[in-house]
């Protein structure tokens, strides 16, 4: 079964309220539950919030790490998983070398381990469910675009959604297991055999363009400054509205 809706607000999801900006600013407690191994160099992180009171796919939080001594240090993260009332967020974090928030959760964070969240922020980036979704992500930058797909995935939306990811090889590429047809995977440095290695390319985005939807796609594209940059000049060159695409980037 399918489902189709209109949210009550921009920023809301079926089901459940919008998150007001006053829950949002409240700094809370969150304990990891579970560390999942993604690749080498990510792994994903359940955290139970309890008084979470949602977010929308495509929307991040802020991290805050307290040191015995007092020192605080804290990082913008996409949250992963998609909306489900659980309580529960899911963060899928890089290994920065010399990062402080990164380094601290790939190679001393445990279960039963607390740290502080504060969110949902961001509602530009944020995908209701209600429009055609073209997402195109790098490297970690998959991560809000995957909050996306298992929103899909998890109310059987009949809305399109086509997903582009871009790795340098298959070892690398997050959440290898749970891609399905919506995702074409590109390899930028090692491929498996006969798939050809490159970097994303227009030819990449013309049988998706090509397979424009009625009221055409709204894109969503996520990866460092230089792949962000790259992918939305190659949109701009296909025929995509410019003020239909939204672009996160970090680095």
């Amino acid at each position: 079964m399918t489902e189709t809706f209109t949210p009550p607000t921009r920023f809301a999801v079926p089901g459940r309220i919008a998150v007001s900006n006053r829950a949002a600013s409240v700094w809370q407690t969150a304990t990891i539950n579970e560390i999942r191994r993604e690749t080498p160099y990510a792994a994903t992180f359940r955290l139970a919030v309890p008084a979470w009171e949602g977010h929308l796919p495509g929307q991040h939080l802020m991290l805050r790490l307290r040191a015995a001594d007092g020192y605080l240090a804290q990082r913008h993260y996409s949250i992963a998983s998609a909306p489900d009332g659980s309580g529960h967020v899911e963060l899928t974090l890089d290994h920065v070398d010399g990062g402080e928030v990164s380094g601290w959760f790939h190679t001393v964070a445990e279960p039963g381990d607390q740290v502080e969240v504060r969110g949902p922020l961001s509602g530009f980036f944020a995908w209701p469910g209600d429009r055609p979704a073209l997402l195109i992500g790098a490297g970690s930058g998959v991560v809000p675009l995957m909050s996306m797909v298992r929103h899909h995935r998890a109310r059987r939306l009949a809305v399109p959604l086509r997903l582009l990811v871009s790795a340098r090889g298959p070892e690398e590429l997050i959440y290898a297991g749970e891609y399905g047809a919506e995702t074409t995977p590109v390899f930028t440095r090692t491929a498996p055999r006969g798939t050809p290695v490159g970097r994303l390319t227009a030819a990449h985005l013309a049988p998706l363009l090509a397979e424009r939807p009625d009221g055409g796609w709204e894109a969503y594209v996520c990866g460092s400054n230089g792949f962000a940059e790259h992918a939305s000049r190659l949109l701009v060159a296909a025929g995509q509205p410019v003020d239909r695409i939204r672009i996160e980037r970090f680095g």
